[in-house]
Formats: structure tokens, sequence, C-alpha cells
């Protein structure tokens, strides 16, 4: 690919990025400092805004992929940066998305599947529907808390939630390298720092911003799972490709073309389209239509199709 090709496409990338951080700047302070005391009216700003949020999960996707800038040691420090504003150390979104592409559709990661063997649907419907609306966002930001705790009460929680049908106890192990802690402790005191000044600046509207990071926690868990949704188990490498909106697909940075990331992580988001209009196979599924059929709820692992010893 042409020099002058690269350089474009990465200052497309590091605009947007840009953009993305000022929006978050603007939400997180000049909204409550300079525009709220104005008029409330400017709370109704954050309604569109909740759709940056794909963006950003997007941005932070590619930097832990290292397709942001293709430099290593700049994708973690932009990732860091873009993490700490989402609101989870980038070391622990990293690992546990890496850890994603390693078991995803086995019994270690299908937020989906219970096994009527072990748990009734009601109890698997309670743990599904929590993380699916606001769960999963719920879990990266308990995980910066969990990183700031003794070293030794990690080791012992990880002994606890720990076991074959979880990536948990896998990532805290993961993180148990001192020079790993020390810097998923830095982004979590950051991300509190963040936060609490945050809520300094919306003082009396604080609120806002309590919807602000709800709205974060279900456009995030909505997204996360919609394009392995009754796929079938035991494919770590199965992944739906959906159709969506240019507009949209464009906000999410082709996030939809789930299926061309997972048969080839190295793809850029600009290049994921690319790929599947080249031939590779391609779900007619709407994204929004994806996204309603989750409510349909669990789904026990016996109606599912195994595809077996594609690991």
């Amino acid at each position: 690919m042409p020099i002058t090709r690269i350089t474009t496409r990465s200052s497309f990338t590091e605009l947007i990025l840009a953009a993305v951080v000022l929006l978050n700047v603007f939400q997180l302070f000049v909204l409550p400092l300079a525009l709220l005391p104005a008029s409330a009216a400017w709370a109704w700003s954050l309604l569109p805004l909740a759709a940056v949020n794909l963006t950003l999960w997007a941005l932070i996707h590619e930097a832990i992929h290292h397709n942001l800038t293709h430099a290593s040691r700049d994708d973690v420090s932009l990732g860091r940066l873009l993490s700490i504003i989402h609101g989870a150390p980038f070391r622990v979104l990293q690992i546990g998305h890496l850890f994603h592409h390693r078991y995803s559709r086995t019994v270690r990661e299908r937020s989906e599947v219970y096994d009527p063997r072990h748990t009734s649907r009601g109890r698997a419907a309670i743990a599904y529907y929590f993380r699916l609306l606001g769960g999963l966002y719920v879990y990266e930001v308990l995980a910066a808390v969990l990183c700031l705790l003794p070293a030794r009460v990690l080791v012992a929680l990880r002994s606890r939630i720990g076991g074959p049908e979880t990536v948990a106890g896998l990532i805290l192990e993961s993180l148990a390298s001192p020079e790993r802690l020390r810097e998923v402790r830095v982004d979590a005191s950051l991300i509190f720092a963040l936060y609490a000044g945050s809520a300094l600046a919306y003082g009396g509207y604080a609120w806002m911003l309590v919807a602000l990071l709800s709205a974060r926690a279900v456009v995030i868990s909505l997204n996360d799972n919609v394009y392995h949704y009754r796929t079938p188990l035991e494919d770590v490498v199965y992944a739906r490709d959906l159709d969506a909106p240019r507009v949209l697909s464009a906000l999410m940075l082709n996030f939809n073309l789930h299926g061309a990331h997972h048969r080839n992580t190295r793809l850029t988001w600009r290049e994921l389209r690319g790929a599947t209009a080249a031939g590779e196979s391609r779900n007619a599924q709407g994204w929004f239509s994806a996204i309603l059929v989750q409510l349909e709820g669990p789904i026990a692992v016996g109606d599912l199709e195994t595809h077996g010893g594609r690991h």
C-alpha cells in the first residue's frame, strides 16, 4: 500500500479519535460548567451523543488489536487514554477481548447459553438480561475497583471467581505481574479522578452524569454479543456480519462487520468493508433486528448447533 494512502487513512482515524475525545470532554466538563448554568435545555444534547459510545469502543477495539496507528506503543498509549474516558483500564479491556477471540462460543465465553442440567432458565435469564442491558459495562467498571485492591486479595478473589466456565479468573491471572498491575492501578485512579471531577462539575445536575453513564452501559452491553447470539458453539472464528445503515456503520467504524474481523483480526476498520465485498460470507440480518432478537433471552445448550474442533 502506498505510503500516502497509509498516511491519509491514519490522519482520518486520528481526526475521528480527536473528535471523540473532545465530545467526551464536552459531556463531562463543558456542558455542566459552561452550558447548563445558562439553560438546562442543553441536557438534551446528551441524547444524540450516546451514540458516540459506539465510536469510543470501536477506537479502543482498534487499539487492542494494534490496528489504530500500527505502532504498538502509540496504540497502547491511545488505548489507555480512550479507556480511561470509557471508564475501565485498557489492559482489562484488552485481555478480556483477546480471551473473547480465544474462547468465543466455548463453555468459557457464550453469554446467552445455559445448561438446564445445572441451572433453570429463570435463573439464567436474570444473569443474562442484567449483562445484556448494561451489566457488561458494570463488570468493566467493577474491574477498575478490583484492581485497586491489595495483590493478596486479588489472588484470593481469582481462586473464588475462576473456573472452567468463565474467563474472569484468567483475566485476573493475566493482570498479576507487578508492572501490569501498576499500570492498571494508575489507569483506575485516573478514571475515578476524571469522573469524580465530572460529578463535581455537574453538582446538582449529577443525575445527568448518571444518565450519561447508564446510556453508555446499555449501548455497549447491547452491542457486545449481538454478533454471536444463536451462533454455532465451539467455533471460535465464527461471527456475524450485520447490515447497518451507512451512517451507523461509519459511526461504529464498521464494527457491524464483525465476522470479517474474526476471520482476520489484522484488518483495520477501513479494510473490513472491502473484505466482505470481496466475497466473504455476509449475514443478511440487520443490526437493529439482531439487537432486538437478543431480547428473546437465554438459550439451552442443546438447542444450538455445535461445530467441533475449530479452536
